[in-house]
């Protein structure tokens, strides 16, 4: 629609601001921030995994040496007997006494039946636990550490190997081997303290490296911000551009239709003057009749310019396209054969063209308009097309030349008011303007496009009537 400069802030041209799609960044810090912490987990719960595995492995390696340490002294025991050397519970003590390990090792004997431990200075100790292991055949038992000093041990975490030994005539006897686990103790905290380190090394390693990601990130957010912004500023300048053509076309149409009014107005006066003068030479009256007629075609043709320049909506005719083409190539023939152009018509075979609504002088005006322009392009001679056929549920109305041709810029830019690549050769830069403003006040639209291996197409689709019959 053209419009008048003073509306270009009353239309709203300009009501939005620059808009950068933040949520995608947003979502990319998010990401990013998740791949870090599932990362420093991942490190974390497999260090502590590791860790742990071999924490179990090293403390089943040591129940396992104690477990040997009991058995071999029951089968040194089992030996003696065997001998026929006497096993008593003196001499058992003594002999087992010099394996102990002054806070370390600690070895104690039973006997089916007791309810206490003896130790190899002759003492007793009671201990449940024990004493419950021994009865169910255990070979391995873990001694918690707040029980481990009854037994003369650190307070830690204790591992007690047992053995049962059968010596004949001196009965059976249970044999436990009672170690410390401080060592291995030692030994996992050490381990704990490296995958601490470990941990912490690994996790700023991805914090840093995600640190200088997330900093990368938050630049190239920066950038897209900046190109956004010169983006919509190099847009808002185009459209400025092009409302102020806009505006400056609808003046020059309004100036140009209160120009021509009044020559217009002489023209009819004087011919409805000759009228009656003329009435008995058959081809004057006709002359006569046609200048009126002509002269009521370019009012009703600048009334409609008129209200396209104020946004009122065209008429609402039903209009017949062959009669649209009809009358349009009645208005060029004679250009096209001043400028030796051959024109041809092209429609569609049988009965298939629908009817439109719209206002027959204006979409007249816009076909005539692209044929003129074709007519131009054709300087040495060629041919002009103009083919009507129907496009589903919409009219299509095709022009088109073999002459020069159009270029991809130029096509973009041809429905613009004032451009034009005629030059000083008489382009105004105005009929192409006027012709898209009026197929797109009756819901169509025009587009350009070059055609091989010369010429330009131009093609106007206006939606068909509701329940229109075919033309």
């Amino acid at each position: 629609m053209l419009v008048a400069a003073t509306d270009v802030e009353r239309v709203g041209l300009f009501p939005w601001e620059p808009q950068v799609d933040v949520r995608k960044g947003r979502l990319r810090g998010r990401s990013l921030a998740l791949a870090m912490a599932a990362s420093v987990a991942a490190v974390a719960v497999l260090a502590y995994w590791d860790a742990a595995r071999e924490s179990t492995a090293a403390l089943e390696d040591f129940a396992e040496e104690q477990r040997t340490i009991a058995a071999a002294l029951g089968a040194a025991l089992l030996a003696r007997s065997e001998l026929g050397a006497p096993i008593d519970a003196p001499v058992v003590l003594k002999e087992l006494r010099s394996v102990e390990r002054q806070r370390s090792l600690a070895i104690f004997v039973h006997r089916p039946g007791e309810d206490s431990l003896r130790s190899t200075d002759g003492g007793r100790l009671s201990s449940a636990r024990l004493l419950e292991a021994i009865e169910r055949g255990d070979a391995v038992l873990r001694i918690p550490r707040e029980e481990a000093a009854a037994f003369g041990l650190p307070a830690r975490t204790a591992l007690a190997g047992l053995s049962r030994v059968d010596a004949g005539a001196s009965g059976t006897w249970d044999v436990v081997a009672i170690a410390t686990a401080q060592r291995e103790r030692d030994r996992q905290l050490s381990a704990r303290r490296r995958l601490m380190l470990s941990v912490f090394l690994a996790s700023g390693l991805v914090l840093a490296f995600g640190g200088a990601a997330m900093r990368m990130q938050r630049s190239e957010l920066v950038l897209e911000r900046e190109l956004a912004v010169q983006d919509v500023r190099q847009l808002r300048d185009e459209r400025l551009e092009r409302a102020t053509r806009a505006a400056a076309m609808g003046a020059l149409a309004m100036g140009v239709a209160h120009e021509i009014s009044t020559p217009l107005g002489v023209i009819a006066g004087r011919a409805e003057q000759m009228s009656p003068r003329v009435a008995g030479d058959e081809r004057l009256s006709g002359d006569v009749t046609a200048i009126l007629s002509q002269v009521d075609r370019i009012n009703q043709v600048i009334r409609g310019l008129l209200g396209l320049a104020r946004g009122d909506a065209p008429l609402a005719e039903r209009i017949d396209p062959r009669e649209l083409a009809r009358n349009a190539l009645g208005l060029v023939e004679h250009r096209f054969g001043k400028a030796g152009v051959r024109l041809r018509q092209e429609l569609a075979e049988g009965d298939d063209l629908p009817v439109v609504n719209g206002d027959p002088r204006l979409l007249e005006q816009a076909v005539v308009n692209l044929l003129l322009n074709a007519c131009d392009a054709c300087k040495d001679g060629g041919e002009v097309v103009l083919e009507l056929r129907r496009e589903v549920a919409e009219l299509e109305i095709a022009v088109e030349d073999s002459g020069t041709g159009i270029s991809p810029a130029s096509a973009s830019r041809a429905a613009e008011p004032l451009y034009t690549t005629k030059g000083r050769e008489g382009g105004t830069g105005l009929g192409l303007a006027i012709a898209h403003e009026i197929v797109a006040s009756h819901g169509g639209r025009l587009a350009f496009t070059a055609v091989a291996p010369r010429g330009t197409r131009a093609v106007i689709v206006v939606p068909a009537a509701e329940g229109a019959a075919h033309a």
